[in-house]
């Protein structure tokens, strides 16, 4: 577009410019006085100049982007901030220009990888011609390493119970950390997880804490940021916050055995006695007794 070449002859040959006189007295219009240009000029064809649907803005702005150097911005920020018609303005005339093939805008991709919105002007609609693509950056391909499943880490111990546990009492620590997830979505536990930590909840319910209070303590005051292990935390809990066991209580004496009534044999007086017995206390130190 940087064409160095005049686009016409320093003078037109005409009838009119043969009588110049003549042409300014009888004759209306525009009067050419043209001097050949050497340096900073483009040649722009009279199909954009005298376009007779574009408007009056879009020819001028047609000849303006014709006439920038390669490279230079011609966005709508750019011509904005050149010229006072305004975005709005300089986007319908570029819109014009694009409708009858004096203006093409593409989005490419730099070496760098951005993307960049790529103005074409087209002096001669019709005869296209094909842009070099720009270069892209060679991409090699790299060999993924082949990473190997990392070893779960070990949970911390919990408290064991003291005494084999009953089934319901299992049963019981079960359910409560399955629940756990209700008090925080955070506190979803595998099976894996729950069978860990069932004996720690199983060893607090031993020391005569209730399932609330344990519960309490294993959802209380837990760190806002998100839990990697929470399994974890809670086996942590479980064993540093244990409760001391239950105060010693002395075991209460069995009451005495309560024998059935029933009748003497001898006296037939009802008294209390086994079933071995069949007389009664009196009877048995007067009767003989026989060899």
């Amino acid at each position: 577009m940087d064409t160095q070449n005049p686009s016409a002859p320093s003078r037109a040959q005409s009838a009119a410019d043969a009588n110049p006189t003549r042409s300014r007295h009888h004759t209306g219009g525009v009067i050419h006085e043209n001097t050949r240009h050497t340096t900073r000029f483009v040649v722009i064809g009279n199909h954009l100049t005298q376009h007779k649907e574009l408007s009056l803005l879009a020819i001028g702005l047609g000849c303006h982007i014709q006439s920038l150097p390669t490279g230079t911005p011609a966005d709508i920020k750019s011509l904005a901030a050149r010229f006072k018609e305004g975005t709005t303005r300089i986007a319908a005339a570029l819109r014009e220009l694009e409708a009858h093939g004096y203006l093409r805008r593409e989005r490419v991709r730099t070496p760098t990888g951005r993307i960049v919105t790529r103005t074409i002007s087209c002096n001669q609609p019709g005869h296209r011609r094909e842009h070099p693509p720009t270069p892209q950056p060679r991409q090699t391909r790299e060999r993924t390493p082949q990473l190997r499943p990392r070893p779960r880490k070990a949970l911390p111990a919990v408290p064991q119970p003291t005494r084999a546990a009953a089934a319901a009492l299992h049963q019981q620590a079960t359910d409560l950390l399955t629940g756990l997830r209700r008090r925080d979505p955070r506190l979803l536990l595998s099976a894996a997880d729950t069978e860990h930590l069932a004996p720690g909840v199983i060893a607090w319910l031993e020391r005569e804490v209730t399932p609330t209070a344990v519960r309490q303590a294993l959802t209380t005051d837990l760190p806002d940021d998100p839990l990697r292990r929470p399994a974890a935390l809670l086996a942590h809990r479980l064993a540093a916050q244990l409760p001391p066991p239950p105060p010693y209580r002395v075991p209460a004496t069995p009451p005495p055995i309560r024998h059935e009534l029933r009748n003497c044999d001898g006296c037939d007086r009802a008294f209390r006695a086994p079933e071995t017995e069949t007389h009664c206390r009196d009877c048995r130190t007067t009767a003989p007794r026989t060899r």
